[in-house]
């Protein structure tokens, strides 16, 4: 995350984070051996297809279906996907499905692979992470064996909801970086840069900038390694309990890093508006906020759940005291 490119950290490793680990989780040994090994060497790609044009945060309003074939040995998939990273030079595809009925009880995971005929991708011309591959997917009568089902049918949605948490925390850790990288380009351009006869630094409206920036930007570093030090020492389910601590610290850090952002560009003026040259980063990062702020869960979804989760916990504790 240190080069300033969303899209060069997105080509190299989103697919490995989002979508091999349903494959190593949930699916089956043969299958986790064919695919791990090389998609961890750099040899393949793969990728996570869950949001479409009608369902982003809302994974349970998913409309992508797979029916099973008379012979029932196979599944047949139709449907789109979209804003799939790592879409365009991928060789596997985690897909999220409907099996059954409305709602997330009737979601499954399948491993679909690049030639398997009607798999067709477009590359989306998206705002920023220009390097990793974005598209927009379709499947059109795409027969995959039932061999290739992650977990069990219907029982999709835990498994997407399994890899959710590092999933977030990946984005905070990038999130972060990115807005330290618009702290480091600020100071270094106003230490230099004349005005008035002085360098930017020496105004004290300039001060004022990175000195809020600086406060944001190590206090969030604080949580995360409070947050990352407490999964460490904690079991894949008893982590489940920070899932609130993660929504909210996502929020933190999109937050800040779009304040950066921001000031960066302030700081920089005319240099943060041209792609190349000392502005380069921050121009190419100010582009690149809502691939941080949408993904993996919109702010607002994740402060909702966070609500959600702690008012749950009280009424509990509420009706525990009672006892």
């Amino acid at each position: 995350a240190r080069c300033g490119s969303g899209g060069v950290l997105w080509g190299l490793v989103e697919g490995l984070a989002i979508g091999l680990p349903p494959v190593l989780q949930f699916g089956s040994q043969q299958m986790a051996s064919k695919v791990g090994p090389a998609c961890l060497s750099g040899d393949k790609v793969i990728c996570l297809c869950i949001s479409e044009p009608y369902a982003g945060s809302d994974v349970a309003g998913i409309r992508c279906t797979a029916e099973k074939d008379p012979s029932g040995k196979f599944y047949v998939v139709n449907g789109e996907k979209k804003w799939i990273t790592n879409g365009m030079f991928a060789d596997y595809f985690t897909v999220a499905v409907r099996t059954g009925g409305k709602g997330m009880g009737g979601i499954s995971l399948l491993l679909l692979e690049k030639g398997m005929p009607g798999i067709e991708c477009k590359q989306m011309d998206c705002m920023g992470v220009l390097a990793s591959g974005t598209a927009y997917i379709t499947f059109d009568d795409v027969k995959v064996p039932v061999e290739n089902l992650l977990g069990t049918e219907n029982q999709g949605f835990k498994c997407i909801m399994h890899n959710f948490n590092h999933e977030r925390w990946g984005f905070i850790v990038q999130a972060n970086r990115f807005a330290r990288v618009c702290l480091e380009d600020s100071m270094r351009y106003a230490l230099k840069r004349k005005t008035f006869g002085k360098t930017l630094v020496e105004h004290p409206v300039i001060r004022w900038k990175l000195g809020e920036m600086a406060r944001q930007v190590e206090a969030t570093h604080a949580a995360l390694e409070n947050l990352t030090y407490q999964m460490s020492l904690m079991s894949h389910e008893e982590a489940g309990q920070l899932a609130p601590d993660i929504c909210l610290l996502k929020v933190q850090a999109t937050k800040v890093f779009e304040y950066c952002a921001r000031e960066a560009a302030q700081i920089m003026g005319g240099v943060s508006y041209v792609r190349g040259g000392q502005g380069e980063r921050v121009e190419r990062l100010y582009r690149e906020v809502r691939a941080m702020a949408i993904p993996g869960g919109s702010e607002e979804v994740m402060l909702d759940f966070a609500v959600r989760n702690s008012v749950k916990r009280m009424q509990e504790l509420k009706s525990r005291s009672k006892l």
